[in-house]
């Protein structure tokens, strides 16, 4: 049975990186996920790498990948890469040119195939509290919560057509993304939650903007409702660390789906490992 990594949120931590890739030599998983949030947060992330090179992304992600590849020979797994919220898309081209090497696939907005699943790969999430918003879409309308700020203000690293901020929606970008093709065997590759789940459980209890009380579940009202009518095999998010801490669970079945959660708000690394033949066996691990 093909043994899967699903990791997300490793926001440029190189001990994490170190174990994932030690991880994976010993265990030589057919496939790796990684689910967003997968760069630096700012320069001073960088102190603890002991590289030369100030290219996260070419000078120790891929250089390692590369060379684990090299080490494993035909045992190198598909790796799987979107990015999320807090990844600048200025770095969106390094990813894509270094996925022209082999040493993973870039899949936002995209659908590959692996081991007879097709595989989606999606990186946008709602508007956050947060400035940058490279990776943030309208849920389902031009809602935005208390304390949120929306698409339309806040900052980008890329240009992007005005029409595109102002009307795109994750809802419409699943819609196109799926299109009308049965999924019921396919594996999405999220960096958001789904609402009101155990996963998108934020740490906002008793907070508010102008008196009105926050709501503490902060996941995608349209990936939730994708995933109830669509009914994909397995989901894959991550996005809010807390959650799992605060609800006790990684996992969460909607209907016939699995969804997991690699998100962590401690040190160690979280790594989720599932067998598409058989998701109710995952298992997470903090290493």
């Amino acid at each position: 049975m093909p043994q899967c990594f699903f990791v997300s949120d490793l926001h440029g931590h190189a001990e994490r990186y170190r174990k994932l890739f030690h991880l994976i030599g010993d265990e030589k998983p057919a496939a790796v996920f990684m689910g967003g949030d997968l760069l630096p947060l700012g320069l001073s992330a960088l102190e603890s790498l002991d590289f030369d090179h100030e290219d996260f992304v070419t000078g120790f992600l891929a250089r390692q990948l590369l060379r684990l590849r090299e080490q494993l020979g035909s045992s190198y797994p598909r790796v799987f890469v979107i990015p999320g919220n807090d990844d600048s898309r200025s770095e969106e081209a390094p990813i894509i040119a270094a996925a022209t090497t082999g040493v993973w696939e870039y899949i936002h907005d995209r659908r590959v195939s692996f081991m007879g699943h097709d595989v989606y790969g999606y990186a946008c999430v709602p508007p956050t509290p947060f400035l940058l918003k490279d990776w943030e879409r309208y849920d389902v309308s031009r809602y935005v919560d208390p304390g949120s700020v929306s698409p339309e203000d806040g900052h980008r690293s890329i240009p992007v057509p005005e029409h595109q901020i102002r009307h795109g929606t994750i809802q419409g970008d699943l819609d196109s993304l799926a299109g009308d093709r049965d999924v019921g065997g396919a594996i999405f590759l999220f960096h958001a939650p789904p609402y009101q789940t155990c996963l998108d459980r934020a740490a906002l209890d008793g907070r508010t903007v102008d008196h009105v009380p926050l709501d503490v579940h902060v996941g995608s009202i349209a990936i939730q409702r994708f995933i109830v009518a669509r009914q994909p095999l397995i989901t894959l998010h991550g996005h809010i660390h807390e959650s799992t801490r605060l609800t006790g669970s990684w996992h969460e079945c909607l209907g016939r789906t699995h969804c997991y959660s690699a998100a962590h708000d401690g040190p160690e690394l979280a790594l989720v490992r599932f067998d598409p033949v058989d998701p109710s066996s995952a298992t997470r691990m903090l290493i």
